[in-house]
């Protein structure tokens, strides 16, 4: 018998931890690959994590309403079969038996299917992994390195169901040529026993060393590393007539995402004012006739959304995110739009690569997303992979505000209320006053890695794409 340590898997760059909501399995319960344990859930979205072996459940560590980070163990599976400790341990001397290449070999493939039934797969910053895939390689016994080695032909190098197949193809031909020339390589085959019997040795004096090292998030209390979350109530003093109000889980959720977004980042603000007098009388000429053609309601945050992708082209430095001193240039344009929900708490759903949409695409996919934020129906994939986002204060009256970076962002800007404003206006007849529509760009940026310069320039260019619309424009 072996133990799994079931972690919490990564759910997106900017979701660093999750708070336990029920569980699903209770100690001593059956588990199936694949079969959910635990329901967690982020200040994005609820979620359920599934056990990625088939075993009994043995320990869980934490408990509900508990807040666990991302890569912590939280529960401890009991599955059949030997480790890669315990197949080292049990006969290092019947391999050490200068016997035949073959039994080396036997070896070697019960170490690898071991391995391969106890160490998870698991998506990197740099790859994700499809369930399919993840079973295909699970079954076929392939292990991470091995997987992060092939070569993906899919959207953004991404590992595919033929990329795998062809891999296992090339990897069985590889086998079949090694055997034929088996025969002729005996004194390399007495290396590899030699090999073997050394290593076996050193894994078997390390091996109590590794089990302390996995027990360690077992005997430890992980809650103690975060005493913070959990101070010392004070009594709570009340008046007459006074409400104690609980806060919900994603309201707790969101607040300290929001406290830790401004420790990391230095917030700083730049204001300017737009006229959107133009896009105010286009968009008056064309909704109506856009709503009897395509079904769809034409409101402002589009237009919006394509301004701000149009300025993001214009200074990709402020498509980037930062981890630790390593600045990283995203090449995918992907802007989150904050939608408020029906409980008051909001949500980012992504428009991804919103560069490669005209404006009609840029319509359908806001609607799309607004609607199914409203109604809960976003899938996990709808709110990952930001690289900036939007946030419209003005849709409940606000003029300006100064929004909080969505980390690890680096920019937000926020969309205020289009008012009716008294202006100068510049004619060839002169100066006069007249009535415009117009509206502050709020943009907060981090001052770490955007300078004062950079976060105006860029605030500028949105405003100037903005006032530059053509109002003969068609959709």
């Amino acid at each position: 018998m072996s133990k799994f340590e079931l972690k919490l898997p990564k759910m997106g760059e900017s979701v660093a931890e999750a708070t336990i909501t029920s569980w699903l399995k209770e100690v001593g319960d059956t588990i199936e690959a694949d079969e959910a344990v635990l329901e967690i859930a982020t200040d994005k979205v609820d979620s359920e994590v599934p056990s990625e072996v088939d075993g009994v459940l043995v320990e869980r560590l934490f408990n509900v309403d508990d807040v666990v980070q991302v890569g912590q163990t939280i529960a401890i599976i009991e599955t059949e079969g030997g480790g890669t400790v315990e197949v080292t341990a049990a006969a290092p001397e019947p391999i050490a038996e200068p016997e035949a290449p073959k039994a080396v070999a036997e070896v070697a493939q019960t170490v690898v299917a071991a391995k391969a039934s106890t160490e998870p797969l698991a998506s990197t910053e740099d790859r994700f992994y499809s369930p399919l895939v993840k079973n295909i390689a699970k079954k076929e016994g392939i292990s991470q390195s091995e997987l992060d080695s092939i070569v993906g032909s899919g959207k953004d190098s991404r590992v595919t169901k033929n990329d795998i197949k062809a891999y296992l193809d090339s990897r069985s031909s590889a086998t079949v040529a090694a055997a034929i020339v088996e025969p002729e390589a005996t004194p390399k085959a007495e290396s590899v026993v030699n090999s073997t019997n050394n290593v076996n040795t050193q894994n078997s004096a390390s091996t109590a060393e590794a089990l302390k090292e996995k027990a360690t998030p077992v005997a430890e209390k992980p809650k103690a590393e975060n005493p913070a979350e959990k101070p010392t109530e004070k009594p709570i003093v009340v008046s007459d007539g006074d409400e104690i109000i609980e806060m919900t889980r994603m309201g707790k959720l969101i607040s300290k995402y929001m406290v830790d977004s401004v420790q990391t980042s230095a917030h700083v603000q730049s204001f300017i004012e737009a006229d959107v007098t133009t896009i105010w009388n286009w968009r008056k000429k064309v909704k109506d006739n856009f709503m009897k053609r395509e079904g769809e309601n034409l409101t402002f945050t589009p237009i919006f959304m394509e301004a701000i992708t149009k300025a993001l082209k214009e200074f990709p430095m402020m498509n980037i995110s930062v981890q630790g001193d390593k600045i990283i240039k995203k090449k995918a344009i992907n802007v989150g739009m904050a939608a408020a929900l029906p409980d008051g708490n909001l949500i980012v759903p992504v428009i991804k690569n919103a560069d490669q949409l005209n404006l009609f695409g840029m319509v359908k996919r806001v609607n799309d997303l607004a609607n199914r934020a409203r109604l809960g129906k976003l899938d996990p994939d709808d709110i990952q992979g930001g690289t900036y986002t939007v946030t419209n204060v003005g849709t409940f009256g606000s003029i300006m505000g100064t929004p909080i970076i969505n980390q690890p962002q680096v920019g937000i800007l926020a969309l205020g209320a289009i008012r009716k404003t008294p202006a100068v206006i510049e004619g060839p007849q002169g100066d006069y006053i007249g009535i415009r529509y117009k509206m502050y760009l709020s943009h907060s940026y981090d001052h770490r890695v955007v300078n004062g310069a950079l976060g105006g320039q860029f605030v500028k260019a949105v405003k100037d794409y903005l006032e530059a619309w053509d109002f003969d424009r068609e959709i």
